[in-house]
């Protein structure tokens, strides 16, 4: 369904050493807005939701809400450092254009 590279996997782990709390896993979910039509939301979490779909890259936990799952189907997310700056990215198969800043997606 989804897959985190190595870089990506790497940068959760990161974010999981410094939380105050043992988060479960990542929720990576799609919500309407962004400059293309939807957009990506992704932040640790203590629990996964009944419904969701779990995703296992590495040791890193994966939630996915129901409504999210076709739209996120495929995609791949990596972590990129770069002179612009550091982020996530997303390659979705899905996404038939996307914004510049690679955020959003329609």
């Amino acid at each position: 369904m989804i897959v985190l590279t190595d870089s990506a996997v790497d940068a959760v782990r990161s974010a999981i050493s410094k939380a105050e709390s043992a988060p479960a896993g990542l929720r990576i979910q799609v919500e309407a807005g962004g400059c293309a039509g939807y957009k990506y939301m992704m932040g640790l979490v203590s629990t996964p939701e009944a419904d969701d779909a779990v995703v296992e890259n590495d040791d890193i936990r994966v939630f996915i809400d129901p409504t999210s799952q076709p739209l996120l189907a495929g995609t791949t997310i990596d972590f990129v450092v770069a002179l612009e700056g550091s982020g996530f990215t997303f390659e979705n198969p899905n996404a038939s254009n996307s914004c510049s800043c690679g955020k959003s997606f329609g």
